[in-house]
């Protein structure tokens, strides 16, 4: 399986520096691009609702939800420390493909949901700064990508400085509307005792859970994490959980500050003059002048929210690009990967606004973040299951403590949305007209995603979790073997993945040097620890692929063929031609992806690699 971020992974050296300060400063970063999700415009708006509808009794909610993010963020950090793998790899690697396929899809349905907000976000505060329409605002958003792109390229630590100066931005903005807005601290001490006022704040209190806790940052904080390059012995796994854990804690705080000011400002400018309806983001901000008596509150206000779009939407293309690159292992080109994940936010946005107008924003807003926290139980109980592994943690697991603690989160969550889920159902249940249609679509489609809850919280604690590397087969090898003939005697080089396409290269291999040749089965481990240590690392891949070659040897053997074996480390089209040229062999048999023309373009070839830096001749079979 490839790195996570591949072009950023350990792009930033943590040792050998100088002071401890300058230490603690290189593991600094990840957590500020987490918490722009944090703070991004869907929470505007389920806050800015709150904060009008109920003033300030909801403060002890967003409370709650920053205890709980810096927690499930912490839980995040320590899976791509210590297993240098993110959620999305995690979970494809343990859980069966068709759990997997639900799982990403859900995941993407999050990342839509979010990107959603994050678009209509900044495109209503390039609205209200400048008057634009929000359809051009929403297609400026495509420069995004662009963005990305060159940030990337420039380096991790330069994104981390951009996103990090739009977060100043923010905060500095809301430090002045609080100075206008004059709050009363009495009434926000007394918003933090836990209360709701009536079955509404439910609604908007899960919508602020959803827009605080994001599933897409859980994958997000996993995969940058492993950015950093640090000693791998266990004091500096330590050191990098003990920094990783600070800046979550910092970054997240500033988040809290952020979120509860939106709430704070609905409170004490809408809900105090008698304004309980306003849940859309221009009416909060076409409202401030008049009420606060300076135009800069108004203009601070849709600054900041730029700020937001602009950032959460940097980070939430990031996160689009390892969902897809862990649950499915398609490895494609970069800028195709982001463009993608690009048009999944805008495609919705411009239906959103095309179809229903630009008056449903701030609805859509907040339906968007109920639906991130629908998705959270899909994407918080599998990150609990895998810290708590002993096994995959290596002696790095979390506490019993930490354990109850984040399940107690998990029980939250889950409860609050099936009983959102089971209301929601109810009143269509009432107001349709034709309720058999619900009954034979809604009901059993939540009825399944109960089942697929129940069975990612349940299995690992009934049977044993499944070890599934990338595409291999597991250890009972199953390969066809064609009639014999009579052979010259040859040294043949066979490059096997562990698929299907084994079986063929390995009988036309066959064909050519029958049992009179010696055949050489080559195989390359493509791990982050076996592109840093090469033959030194000791993965559990590379373990999985010892075993995997050695069951091959023994199938072969015992049908009187010679074997030989060759493990390998880094990537193929390097370490390929390393070997062959390295040995003494008189023909290389590879197979093929199957695939040509865009899609060379798309997937890249291992093929066309090997072939130009080898002397010997290579034999391709097409699978």
């Amino acid at each position: 399986m490839s790195k996570s971020l591949e072009e950023v992974n350990q792009s930033v050296a943590t040792q050998n520096k100088t002071t401890g300060f300058r230490k603690i400063l290189a593991f600094f970063g990840p957590a500020y691009l987490i918490s722009v999700g944090y703070m991004d415009p869907g929470n505007w708006a389920t806050d800015i609702a709150g904060g009008s509808q109920f003033g300030y009794a909801l403060l002890w909610v967003l409370l709650m939800s920053n205890i709980m993010a810096l927690l499930l963020q912490s839980l995040s950090a320590r899976l791509g420390i210590v297993t240098q793998r993110d959620l999305a790899q995690a979970s494809r690697e343990t859980y069966s493909p068709f759990i997997n396929y639900i799982l990403y899809f859900l995941a993407e349905i999050a990342i839509a949901a979010c990107d959603l907000a994050e678009v209509l976000g900044m495109a209503i505060g390039l609205n209200l700064l400048f008057d634009i329409s929000l359809i051009q605002g929403v297609m400026i958003t495509v420069l995004d990508t662009f963005l990305l792109l060159f940030l990337i390229n420039k380096g991790i630590r330069k994104m981390e400085a951009f996103i990090i100066a739009l977060v100043l931005i923010i905060g500095f903005s809301f430090i002045f509307e609080m100075i206008f807005a004059h709050p009363s601290v009495t009434k926000i001490f007394t918003g933090l005792i836990p209360w709701l006022p009536n079955e509404n704040a439910l609604y908007i209190a899960i919508g602020i859970i959803g827009a605080t806790v994001m599933p897409h940052n859980l994958y997000l904080h996993s995969s940058l994490v492993q950015t950093r390059k640090f000693d791998r012995s266990k004091a500096g796994i330590k050191q990098a959980l003990k920094y990783n854990f600070i800046d979550s804690t910092i970054a997240l705080n500033l988040a809290f500050f952020v979120n509860a000011a939106i709430l704070i400002l609905g409170a004490a400018v809408f809900y105090q003059n008698g304004m309980f309806n306003v849940a859309e983001i221009q009416d909060a901000h076409k409202f401030l002048e008049p009420l606060l008596g300076t135009k800069w509150a108004p203009i601070l206000f849709a600054v900041a929210l730029i700020a937001a779009g602009q950032s959460s939407t940097i980070t939430g293309t990031l996160a689009g690009q390892i969902v897809m690159e862990g649950y499915l292992n398609l490895r494609i080109q970069p800028w195709v990967r982001r463009i993608i994940t690009r048009l999944i936010a805008i495609v919705p946005a411009v239906i959103v606004i095309s179809v229903f107008g630009e008056g449903v924003t701030g609805k859509m807003l907040i339906l968007s973040q109920v639906i991130l926290s629908l998705q959270l139980g899909f994407a918080i109980i599998p990150l609990i299951h895998f810290v708590s592994d002993k096994k995959k943690m290596k002696g790095f697991q979390i506490s019993t403590t930490t354990q109850i603690a984040s399940w107690i989160v998990a029980i939250i969550i889950v409860s609050l949305n099936a009983k959102l889920v089971f209301n929601e159902i109810q009143d269509w249940l009432k107001s349709s007209e034709s309720p058999i249609i619900l009954w034979l679509t809604v009901v059993p489609l939540a009825f399944g995603f109960l089942l697929l809850l129940l069975y990612i919280i349940f299995k690992p604690f009934f049977t044993k979790i499944k070890e599934v590397i990338g595409n291999q087969l597991p250890h009972n090898v199953i390969v066809k073997l064609r009639p014999e003939r009579n052979y010259e005697k040859k040294n043949i080089a066979i490059s096997v993945d562990f698929s299907v396409a084994d079986e063929k290269a390995l009988n036309h291999a066959f064909d050519i040097g029958g049992k009179q040749s010696t055949y050489t089965l080559i195989h390359i481990v493509e791990t982050v620890g076996a592109m840093m240590y090469g033959n030194k690392t000791s993965d559990h891949e590379t373990t999985i692929n010892e075993n995997l070659l050695l069951e091959y040897k023994t199938l072969l053997e015992e049908k009187g063929f010679k074997v030989e074996l060759k493990l390998g480390f880094g990537k193929p089209g390097k370490t390929i031609p390393k070997i062959i040229n390295e040995g003494n062999y008189d023909l290389l048999v590879m197979g093929t992806h199957g695939h040509t023309g865009i899609k060379d373009l798309v997937f890249g070839t291992t093929v066309n690699n090997v072939r130009h830096k080898i002397s010997i001749p290579l034999f391709i079979i097409k699978n």
